[in-house]
């Protein structure tokens, strides 16, 4: 008598491999929400896409003590500038997504498509917003060793002596470079463009009267020009700011359709998880509401934003094609 054995059929090897797919993920699916209910459970790196002193530092340095508290874990500032902020952005782009590397920048993030023609990064793509910080306007000062005291005055000075007059900046695609391109586009007061790595080299260089005039964030300059060391003639705002009421604005100042608003804000990878972002996002709307951090961006000429993430992606997005228009019209490009 003979016993005959079914042969066994074994699973397709596909089959095998999305059996093995589920077991991993049903696995790493609660590991993943354990790990964003404990975020942040090390140090959190701020990239400053800027040297130290400048702006971009100087509100970083504002809200991070207050958000360490926040959020239970130190805050590193890592100042990493260059290539008007390009370089640190890319570093930050290319971060782990998991909460732990925050871009801090400014509206550069979105001036710099226009006038770098390959940038490592896509600045839509490869980042998800987290909250705008402040906003606030730039500033036009002057060496006082120029002897220029009003925006009529500088122009037409620079008109009889085209090759004399020059502004510093905080770098290509800065908001300051942008506010110095649009004077000489709406004053026709021909200007040649300083670059620096942030707004502290360009601050001391005209302090020193190696560069006659800047165009720099308030923060960055707020110090120097009320110990006398640079002379405010405008801000780019339509608004006058609260922290130097008797600067005019450059409409004011006789220089019609002129308008350069910059501002603050935090971004982090892409693919960062939405609950850390949410995490983040609340801790920083809490910091923004307290007074005394309030008090301190309004002593920088700043003033406090904060909001949601949709509504800084909104900003960026409203502002990427009006700065290419400008750049085309300005025939601004990367010195």
């Amino acid at each position: 008598m003979y016993t005959f054995f079914r042969p066994v059929v074994l699973a397709r090897p596909r089959a095998l491999w999305a059996l093995a797919c589920a077991a991993v993920f049903a696995l790493a699916a609660p590991l993943a929400a354990q790990a964003q209910a404990a975020y942040p459970d090390k140090p959190i790196r701020f990239v400053v896409p800027y040297p130290p002193g400048g702006g971009t530092d100087v509100v970083a340095r504002i809200v991070q003590p207050r958000l360490q508290a926040l959020l239970g874990q130190s805050i590193v500032i890592e100042n990493r500038g260059g290539a008007g902020g390009s370089l640190g952005t890319d570093i930050a782009a290319k971060a782990a997504p998991d909460g732990y590397t925050v871009l801090f920048t400014l509206s550069s993030h979105t001036i710099n498509p226009a006038i770098f023609p390959k940038l490592p990064y896509d600045t839509i793509k490869d980042f998800e917003p987290v909250g705008l910080v402040a906003s606030l306007p730039q500033l036009l000062a002057a060496t006082p060793s120029l002897q220029v005291r009003s925006v009529a005055d500088l122009v037409a000075q620079a008109k009889a002596a085209p090759d004399k007059f020059s502004f510093a900046s905080v770098g290509n695609g800065s908001p300051g470079h942008l506010a110095g391109e649009l004077m000489v586009l709406r004053t026709g007061a021909k200007m040649a463009h300083i670059p620096y790595r942030g707004g502290g080299p360009a601050v001391t260089d005209v302090i020193g009267g190696q560069v006659p005039l800047l165009w720099v964030s308030i923060p960055a300059a707020a110090a120097q020009v009320k110990a006398g060391k640079l002379h405010a003639l405008a801000v780019s705002t339509v608004k006058r700011s609260p922290a130097f009421p008797d600067v005019p604005t450059m409409q004011e100042a006789g220089v019609p359709d002129f308008e350069v608003d910059s501002w603050y804000a935090m971004l982090v990878p892409a693919k960062t998880p939405r609950a850390i972002i949410d995490k983040l996002n609340k801790a920083l709307n809490t910091v923004l509401a307290e007074p005394a951090v309030r008090t301190q961006l309004l002593d920088q000429g700043a003033d406090a934003v904060g909001g949601t993430p949709e509504a800084l992606a909104k900003v960026i997005a409203a502002e990427l094609p009006k700065w290419m228009k400008l750049a085309k019209d300005a025939n601004i490009k990367a010195d």
